[in-house]
């Protein structure tokens, strides 16, 4: 009789390592298609994303530097004349907020651009100052 009962505790153990093993390997089965579904989706739409994402962030800093009382004409002068006196003949397409820099107070404040064109870019960063905006650096 106590072989008996010893065989059925192992039967009900195994079924239930059995039970156990299934759930796992299917588990395991739908988080490598997840992994491979993200992989492939990323890669289709990966350019898009990227290209959005890029533009979301330069509205964000349009609409901050907006928010804050800066004239993006006067920021865009102070650009122009940046880039005429570091790269004298160099032709662009587009100028592109692409940071905004807001320190305590306005003294401290910094507005990035990026000017396109040719096949080339340069990065002009304005510094805020007293007398009104001027260029730190041309990159």
């Amino acid at each position: 009789m106590g072989a008996l009962r010893r065989g059925h505790r192992l039967a009900a153990m195994s079924t239930l390592g059995i039970v156990l093993i299934v759930i796992g390997g299917v588990l395991l089965v739908l988080l490598a298609g997840g992994f491979a579904g993200a992989a492939r989706r990323r890669r289709i739409h990966g350019h898009h994303y990227a290209r959005n994402l890029a533009a979301a962030d330069r509205a964000l800093e349009q609409a901050r530097a907006a928010d804050k009382g800066w004239d993006r004409a006067i920021l865009e002068e102070a650009v122009r004349t940046g880039l005429r006196d570091a790269r004298p003949g160099w032709g662009y397409d587009e100028l592109t907020l692409v940071l905004v820099d807001d320190r305590p107070g306005t003294v401290e404040d910094r507005a990035h651009f990026v000017a396109t064109g040719n096949g080339d870019e340069a990065r002009v960063i304005l510094a805020r100052r007293e007398s009104g905006w001027a260029v730190e650096r041309v990159d």
